[in-house]
């Protein structure tokens, strides 16, 4: 069945605040759609994970070059653990800076690795969670350009060519996550955000520490 917001060459501006089209939004999600939201960094662009084909048309929407995966939004810290294979330090960092903008990239436990992120926006948790399944989410820009900060830039790039755009007002933050990349007891800040590197590592070292005395 098609939804209200199916028409072509039209995104529908949805409010954050109202459940009603935040439960819109997952439901466009649901159906394979790219809709786009606000978190506390900056705006995102989101399909259903495992959705293959919702995947690949987010792609080609950015731009985006195929060997540079999507991060993988989840509802809360909780369901790292059904995803990826976490270790102690990861754990920490968790517990430290989740719901937040740090993106952890881990163990998929097949060999590879999978970037997640709890987002500190109630919305976008919330999307995700009706979503029914984590929720691939670039940021909201072409490839190479500078993420939108609000619904209306979001508008201006990729009006009539996603289905929707859940607006939460200006992003809080305003820059992008901290990307950090856990191996084995250490971890490499792949991309500095913002959480600063001196609290990553301060958290990593009391992790560290707790694992040794265990």
């Amino acid at each position: 069945m098609r939804s209200e917001c199916e028409n072509e060459g039209r995104t529908h501006v949805l409010e954050a605040g109202r459940p009603d089209d935040v439960a819109l939004a997952a439901r466009l999600l649901r159906e394979g759609r790219i809709v786009a939201f606000p978190t506390e960094t900056v705006y995102g662009l989101g399909v259903r994970g495992d959705y293959p084909a919702a995947v690949e048309r987010l792609y080609e929407l950015k731009g985006r070059p195929r060997e540079k995966r999507f991060v993988l939004l989840i509802a809360s810290a909780e369901e790292m653990e059904r995803h990826a294979a976490p270790g102690a330090l990861a754990g920490r960092l968790a517990r430290a800076f989740w719901p937040g903008p740090l993106t952890l990239v881990l163990p998929d436990g097949r060999g590879g690795t999978v970037g997640l992120r709890c987002p500190d926006h109630e919305a976008a948790r919330e999307l995700v969670r009706l979503a029914g399944a984590p929720v691939a989410a670039p940021s909201a820009n072409m490839s190479g350009e500078p993420p939108a900060l609000s619904a209306e830039e979001v508008l201006r790039a990729f009006a009539g060519r996603i289905a929707a755009v859940l607006d939460g007002g200006p992003a809080r933050i305003g820059e992008p996550s901290s990307v950090v990349r856990i191996i084995g007891n250490e971890l490499e800040v792949l991309r500095h955000g913002a959480i600063g590197e001196a609290a990553l590592r301060a958290a990593a070292g009391e992790a560290g520490e707790e694992g040794e005395a265990g």
